[in-house]
């Protein structure tokens, strides 16, 4: 909300399992600032987390008018499958991958 507010605060943002609203209450949608999100967002979501859907990820990233990225991770919950493990490199490698895309794209 924050960058809502100030978008040249930071470069980009990176959003990890991002609450689009509470399980099993998708009537309560946390999406009301993001049209006015003017800085280009990376998300990660995983395919089954109860915070929102993969379709209601993409649904409200086009309420976004910045450029945006969603990064899937298959079979995951809300936890992106890190939870009671040290670490994941791949998925880790991944994002910064990704993430460095998107800067190198806004540059442009």
């Amino acid at each position: 909300m924050l960058c809502a507010e100030d978008p040249g605060l930071v470069s980009a943002l990176l959003l990890l399992s991002y609450p689009l609203h509470p399980p099993r209450k998708p009537e309560q949608q946390r999406t009301q600032h993001l049209p006015d999100l003017r800085t280009p967002t990376l998300f990660v979501s995983g395919t089954r987390d109860p915070f929102g859907s993969i379709a209601e990820m993409e649904r409200a990233l086009k309420m976004i008018p910045a450029q945006t990225k969603l990064m899937v991770v298959e079979g995951t919950g809300h936890d992106l499958g890190f939870k009671g493990k040290t670490r994941n490199e791949e998925l880790l490698g991944a994002v910064v991958v990704e993430l460095q895309k998107l800067e190198v794209r806004m540059q442009k």
